[in-house]
């Protein structure tokens, strides 16, 4: 059964009254012509925005990014940077009379300052080897930078005589993370003195430590803030090493004082994330992001608050089932606003500070990324599945929402969206699930199309209103394809039971919920259910795989990226332990030994019959490559139509703009050939 809630988001005319002789279908190089636009800061007036907009260049293979200010009312950009490197990491001078950002040279990226209308353009620091992020205290007597250091002996430091040899030599484990080798180095944050301009010597203030700030490999700028009286630097940081970081959460917010160059743990009461401290401008509060578990990368992100005069703190989020993130104080400091997710979007809210009433400020089917206070104003980053980043205005007292930003207009004007639309699908066990149906730009009730069940990753990320530049809803469905994106047992926004259900129980409910809302969708007349087709990445791929030996026919072809395909060796040779201690239930040699190996997919190959495309990159340590290579071998091995992409250059994403196109002609060449 389902109940269809008909909530058209976006219809291809949303966008402009273009002609069908004007528009032009969605292609693989449309996705690298997008502006991707991000990094917005809001001027400390609150009159001017300053953003990053990053163009591709699809024939030299790389992005370039540039530096804009705008009004925050709204107004034409101006492009304050054009140069043949790109700027990153700008923010706005407490004083706002000047801009810092960074930006490449012969010695590494460096810190640059110029004026609001990019005039005026100074280098300020010339460190040895570059700086990779930093930060203005809020009475401009200081800055922080970070930077890598070396602390750990190399290869080359073991062996100098053997200046050609090529060899990691490990004795602990993180000897890689995601997509990198350890090199020895960890990046440390710096204290130096600033005047106008001027920097002075740094002070590593982690020396000697084997651990970085921000927290790889997702950490940015948030996770490190200067109090409001400049006197303490807060910075994130796991101070474990080796076997003891790769099997813990326990990340802790650190004080540095400037004064006494002492260094303070303010978070030794909880065992798990503690991250991303958001001091009020009055200084009498920090808030930060908190998650109560150790080991549960994906347990309710919390509001935590501390009183930086007495030292207590309490969760202001008990009783909210949603988790909470992008925290941005009121000037006054009795606001605090946040991101958080409710049915696969990711909203507006305020928290009032005195009454602890939490009250959300926007609806609708988008996804907010960020926001900041710019006056009686918010100003936020906001996307969808039909439209990339823009820049949106919202008055926090009616919930208003106003779009001010319009790099992607061109393009979205010529480019035709399907509709989405919201469903609710009934589950096995009897609960609503919402699932997304993304239909092609054209689309004829009449006809008979192929559809595409959407698995996603994480296991524990929600299939919300994302604009993705390669598992791309709007791609597939401009390739006539009915896109189905279910929101399954075990990702977040429905509350924590939602998403705590899938630990443990990887071949179970959620499994059933994909095959709940594939079933339910193909009763359409307009769903051919002899064309069928499964894809996913990541825990996504797994659920290809696992799909591959459970659909009872229902699919005809296969796509897995990044996908785990025998648990027992991706569990032996992935990184961080914590996450598969924690959905697995810990080591396949354990006795007894934890359920959820026989869930393994590999487990059920006798099973499978369907054609099968394997995709993998060779820098994907999070899901080792030999992952694919199993399965791609054995569906070889059993006479299965099966192919494998590999991407010697890439990990677990696909980053680089040619790859990126490669990779959605080789998708769609497959499914067209298995289900057209």
């Amino acid at each position: 059964m389902t109940r269809r809630i008909v909530t058209t988001i976006f219809l291809c005319m949303a966008f402009s009254a273009f002609s069908m002789g004007q528009s032009q279908p969605m292609t693989p190089e449309t996705l690298w012509e997008f502006g991707r636009l991000g990094d917005v800061r809001v001027s400390p007036d609150g009159a001017s925005i300053l953003f990053g907009v990053t163009h591709y260049n699809i024939e030299e293979n790389k992005g370039l990014r540039d530096l804009f200010v705008m009004p925050s009312g709204g107004g034409e950009p101006v492009n304050i940077t054009n140069s043949d490197v790109s700027e990153s990491a700008a923010v706005w001078r407490p004083d706002g009379r000047r801009i810092g950002f960074m930006k490449s040279t012969g010695n590494g990226t460096q810190l640059f300052e110029m004026d609001p209308d990019g005039n005026n353009v100074e280098q300020l620091t010339r460190i040895e080897g570059g700086i990779t992020g930093f930060g203005y205290a809020p009475d401009l007597a200081h800055i922080y930078y970070t930077k890598r250091v070396k602390i750990l002996e190399t290869t080359e430091d073991k062996h100098p005589d053997l200046q050609h040899a090529n060899a990691h030599i490990a004795d602990d484990l993180m000897y890689r993370h995601w997509d990198q080798w350890s090199d020895g180095t960890f990046n440390h944050v710096f204290v130096a003195d600033y005047s106008d301009g001027q920097v002075g010597t740094g002070r590593d203030i982690m020396e000697g430590g084997p651990w970085s700030s921000p927290v790889p490999p997702f950490g940015g700028s948030s996770q490190i803030a200067w109090s409001a009286d400049g006197r303490y630097l807060a910075y994130t940081c796991k101070k474990k090493v080796g076997k003891d970081w790769t099997t813990t959460t326990n990340t802790n917010i650190y004080f540095y004082d400037l004064q006494t160059g002492e260094v303070k743990d303010m978070t030794p009461f909880n065992d798990g994330y503690d991250k991303n401290p958001a001091f009020s401008p009055d200084g009498r509060y920090m808030a930060w992001e908190s998650m109560a578990t150790d080991g549960f990368e994906s347990d309710k992100n919390r509001i935590m608050i501390m009183d930086m005069e007495t030292g207590k703190y309490r969760d202001y989020s008990a009783g909210f089932d949603q988790s909470s993130s992008s925290f941005a104080w009121s000037d006054d400091s009795r606001t605090l606003y946040f991101v958080s997710g409710i049915h696969a979007t990711y909203q507006l809210y305020a928290l009032d500070i005195d009454s602890r009433e939490i009250t959300p400020l926007t609806e609708g089917h988008h996804n907010y990324q960020s926001v900041t206070p710019a006056g009686n104003q918010l100003v936020a980053q906001r996307m969808s599945m039909s439209m990339p980043t823009e820049i949106f205005r919202v008055d926090p007292r009616s919930g208003q929402q106003e779009q001010i930003s319009f790099v992607n207009r061109e393009i979205l004007d010529r480019t035709p969206m399907g509709e989405v639309e919201e469903r609710w699908v009934t589950t096995t066990d009897g609960k609503e699930m919402l699932v997304w149906v993304i239909y092609p730009p054209n689309f004829d009730p009449n006809r008979e199309y192929p559809a595409l069940l959407y698995c996603g990753g994480g296991p524990q990320s929600a299939v919300s209103q994302f604009f993705s530049y390669r598992w791309n809803f709007q791609m597939m469905a401009a390739n006539d394809y009915i896109v189905v994106a279910p929101n399954r047992r075990g990702l977040p926004t429905f509350g924590q039971d939602w998403n705590d259900q899938i630990s443990e129980d990887w071949g179970g409910q959620n499994m059933d919920d994909y095959l709940s809302a594939i079933d339910a969708v193909k009763q359409e007349p307009f769903v051919d259910e002899n064309r069928l087709g499964a894809v996913g990445a990541s825990y996504g791929g797994y659920s290809v795989f696992w799909l591959a030996g459970h659909h009872e026919e229902r699919f005809s072809a296969f796509i897995s990226h990044c996908g785990l395909f025998n648990l027992e060796s991706w569990y032996g040779s992935t990184e961080e332990m914590f996450f598969a201690n924690h959905d697995i239930g810990g080591a396949y040699w354990e006795d007894p030994k934890p359920h959820s190996y026989e869930f393994s997919p590999h487990l059920f190959v006798d099973r499978w019959d369907t054609p099968m495309m394997v995709i993998h990159g060779a820098k994907d340590y999070r899901v080792p490559y030999t992952e694919g290579l199993q399965a791609f071998n054995v569906a070889q091995l059993q006479g299965i139509p099966s192919r494998l992409l590999f991407f010697p250059e890439e990990g677990h994403w696909v980053l680089q703009p040619q790859n990126g196109i490669l990779w959605q002609r080789e998708f769609f060449k497959w499914l067209d050939e298995w289900l057209k």
